[in-house]
């Protein structure tokens, strides 16, 4: 849809110059704001249909086309989880490096029902916490902090 907008936008840009002749500024720079815009959703889009975890006996790996993240039990320090509409966004923070996964969330708009995030978030979040061996060091704004214990 932002795709639709962006270049229908600039359709309508070039028939304007060709109607009435020079066209602001300000169309032009919204006309590249939702183009831009399209390109991001595109592109968070990608990246999380090539998101893949992978656990094991000696740690997390995540990749998502972009960025490629491997830590070893030892090396993950805490993880941070925020509950959103959309199930749980949780940030996996070694010393170096860290990674954020969503868990199951599902939405109804309309007839058509919506799922984002890990089918098997919870199972993964759960694994990571009883490896590392962590327990909840501080809430605040919603947000849970868990450290090793």
């Amino acid at each position: 849809m932002a795709w639709v907008a962006g270049l229908g936008m600039l359709v309508g840009l070039y028939l304007g110059i060709n109607r009435w002749g020079e066209i602001p500024f300000v169309f032009w720079l919204f006309a590249g704001l939702l183009l831009f815009s399209a390109f991001s959703i595109s592109l968070g889009n990608w990246m999380d249909r090539r998101s893949i975890i992978r656990l094991d006996a000696d740690g997390i790996a995540f990749e998502n086309g972009v960025r490629s993240v491997r830590l070893t039990w030892p090396e993950v320090q805490n993880v941070a989880i925020v509950q959103t509409r959309l199930g749980k966004r949780v940030q996996v923070q070694s010393a170096q490096s860290h990674f954020t996964f969503k868990t199951m969330g599902e939405s109804t708009i309309g007839a058509q029902q919506f799922r984002t995030g890990f089918a098997d978030g919870q199972e993964i979040l759960d694994t990571v916490l009883q490896n590392c061996d962590m327990k909840v060091t501080a809430e605040k704004d919603g947000m849970v902090y868990y450290a090793r214990a």
